[in-house]
């Protein structure tokens, strides 16, 4: 039997399934879908540069692999958390807050 791959998803140099020939990351669309609950059509309407095709071999992709993405995606958020609160009070954060413009 032969093995059956994701058509358009490839692995780029850093290990990332991303959708081939293009650079945008299956993470992307995973996101999409499971935090904004957009479908496919949906999807295709926010990114008119990907095929139908393109976007549900990626959700293929994701639901197959869906434990490692989303312990990613989760570790990628927490840094991002980590980041914000380690420069909360950057000196153009202050600035904008002394003009008033942010809390």
């Amino acid at each position: 039997m032969a093995t059956v791959g994701y058509a358009h998803v490839e692995i780029d140099e850093e290990g990332r399934p991303i959708i081939a020939g293009t650079g945008f990351k299956v993470r992307m669309i995973a996101l999409d879908q499971i935090a904004h609950g957009l479908d496919a059509p949906a999807i295709q309407k926010a990114h008119p540069h990907l095929s139908l095709g393109q976007i549900h071999s990626a959700l293929a992709y994701y639901y197959d692999h869906k434990e490692e993405m989303d312990r990613d995606i989760a570790e990628r958020y927490e840094r991002v958390q980590r980041l914000r609160t380690n420069h909360q009070d950057s000196p153009g954060r202050r600035k904008l807050r002394e003009r008033g413009l942010i809390p």
